[in-house]
């Protein structure tokens, strides 16, 4: 299929030569006429009528005319601004009340096993195939249509959803400081500013999502630091050294097995979002072979330690029976374990700090729902799993159909001010409460596909760019244990911790694995598609490569992999794991 063609307005060009951005009109022509032109939609390719559906969605993500401006330093801040939110400073508080410090650190510590099993598989497929809409796009071409049609959607619901939760959880965090104000006044003024930062295409939302993410990791380092101090008696309390004493009272571990069977949801949904930088991979400005495989890299190793490190900490300045994490919700910041954890070690000052950084986190995060939902839609509707109009993307590269659906489902956020927030915002939260799992073992299985279709085709993974470290064990891995977190939901949801069991409690829980159903079977009874999966020999492993000398790329890797083996050992360690 490398040598498929697709017919441009001018005549038959070949897929290959599509343009990847549109510059604009010429600057003679005025300001204010660039910005309206920049709105138009990019010409669309009309492909050849003897293609097959799958060969066409192949070719349209591949080809998708996105503005490819995105450079390193913005894909490695994309995935920590998409994770490093609510989870981290307040759901973690959450976390705690329910498992104890213990159950905290081994939860976080087994679901970063997993990030960097599937982080290594992602970049794999996302270094050989950039296309736009990674995860649904890799399922369309290596697992089956129905599939790829119930992830993305399950995937483009998370997104949906996280916008108006974000906004509403910003809008509690300022209630800290001024709680006369109404809360829809907030998410308004919020609302207004995330939809203008998007409005500005990946490179406004890149240069956005980096400077949030930088004030977080300074922030997060700030508290490191901050805590080794306090836990050591160094703050002006008068509690003195702390040491380990929560941990021995009221202990380490709460509600047993089941407590640390909640915790790993938690930690599920703390960590989603890092893999967006699969998504961004169809917009980088430099080459995913060079990039991608770094960023993933340090992006593991980041928000690993800065969980883990914070987590621990926390856990040693914050007894999971503390009273003001009985409140604990996504929404609720006077509950955060970092708030919390500042005020016992009596500082005054700095819980105002931490709160504005909680506030540009639950701000980032909304940011990144902007981004990852519209490249997402977009992707499904060039597959043909979405409204066509979704596909539109104007000749700046931007998903703008997609960007104004988003804000649409954003407003929402407007039941801030609504009595039945709380009951509203419950369920939205089980839409997306077990997506990113679903997310994350479709990544493995398209995986496994790619390998068992390269072994089945005669081709060797000498020709990839980039080999995932952990290899397929990792994707068997995290598949296995994936499932075990789905069984362990099972259970914590139908006899849930310290209470009877209930069908609200249950379908709350696991309504988005309800939700995965019937997107599955019915695209399946709608297509009339009763394959489960594409047949090995049929899988396409050419196109959508930026890179198609298979050769030239063998060549290259073989002098980097010279080169790597003159330098010391160290140094080839270092650069297998960062």
């Amino acid at each position: 299929m490398s040598d498929i063609e697709a017919k441009g307005p001018s005549g038959t060009a070949s897929a290959e030569s599509l343009p990847s951005c549109y510059e604009g009109p010429s600057e003679q022509v005025g300001k204010w006429q660039n910005f309206k032109d920049s709105f138009k939609r990019m010409d669309e390719t009309e492909f050849d009528p003897n293609l097959s559906e799958e060969e066409k969605a192949i070719i349209a993500t591949s080809k998708a005319p996105l503005n490819r401006s995105l450079k390193s330093r913005h894909l490695q801040m994309i995935a920590i601004g998409g994770s490093i939110g609510t989870g981290l400073f307040i759901g973690s508080g959450s976390a705690l009340r329910t498992g104890g410090p213990a159950s905290l650190l081994i939860s976080y510590f087994l679901v970063g096993t997993i990030i960097y099993c599937v982080m290594q598989a992602l970049a794999e497929l996302a270094v050989t195939f950039p296309v736009s809409g990674a995860f649904s796009a890799h399922a369309s071409r290596f697992v089956d249509a129905s599939w790829a049609f119930a992830v993305g959607w399950n995937y483009l619901i998370l997104w949906l959803v996280v916008l108006p939760l974000e906004l509403v959880a910003a809008s509690m965090t300022i209630t800290y400081w001024n709680p006369g104000v109404s809360n829809a006044v907030w998410v308004a003024i919020f609302y207004v500013m995330i939809m203008f930062i998007n409005m500005f295409g990946v490179r406004g939302y890149g240069e956005a999502e980096f400077v949030f993410s930088l004030i977080k990791v300074v922030a997060i380092i700030g508290f490191i630091i901050l805590g080794v101090v306090l836990i050591c008696g160094g703050g002006p309390s008068d509690d003195g050294y702390i040491g380990g004493r929560y941990w021995q009272h009221p202990g380490a571990f709460h509600s047993g097995f089941k407590g640390l069977c909640t915790v790993f949801v938690t930690a599920l949904y703390s960590l989603a979002g890092t893999e967006l930088v699969g998504l961004a991979s169809a917009e980088t400005k430099e080459n995913p072979r060079k990039v991608l495989p770094k960023a993933i890299k340090q992006v593991f190793w980041r928000i690993i330690l800065f969980y883990f490190v914070c987590l621990l900490i926390l856990g040693l300045l914050v007894p999971y029976d503390d009273p003001r994490l009985i409140g604990s919700s996504s929404v609720d910041a006077t509950a955060s374990p970092f708030v919390i954890a500042i005020k016992n070690g009596g500082i005054k000052a700095l819980p105002s700090i931490i709160n504005v950084v909680i506030l540009i986190a639950v701000l980032s995060v909304g940011n990144a729902s902007v981004y990852g939902a519209s490249r997402t839609i977009a992707s499904l509707a060039a597959q043909n799993m979405a409204p066509s109009i979704f596909a539109y993307i104007d000749r700046s590269g931007r998903p703008i159909m997609g960007i104004i659906a988003q804000g649409v489902v954003g407003l929402l956020c407007f039941l801030a001010a609504s009595p039945k927030q709380n009951e509203v915002f419950a369920w939205l939260m089980a839409l997306c409460g077990m997506s990113t799992l679903f997310t994350w073992t479709s990544i493995c299985i398209c995986h496994l596909r790619f390998r068992a279709a390269i072994k089945a085709q005669g081709r060797t993974t000498d020709e990839l760019a980039y080999t995932a470290n952990t290899g397929v064990i990792g994707s068997y891995y995290s598949i296995a244990f994936l499932t075990f977190v789905l069984c362990a939901q099972f259970w914590v949801s139908v006899w849930p911790i310290g209470a009877k069991p209930s069908a609200v409690v249950f379908f709350q829980n696991y309504v988005s694995i309800l939700v995965i159903l019937v997107f599955y079977l019915g695209h399946k009874i709608w297509t009339r598609n009763w394959k489960l999966l594409i047949p090995l020999a049929d899988i396409d492993l050419n196109s959508g490569r930026r890179e198609m000398d298979l050769e030239l790329i063998k060549q290259e890797m073989a002098e980097e992999r010279a080169a790597l083996a003159a330098r010391p050992k160290y140094m080839r360690i270092l650069k297998l794991w960062c």
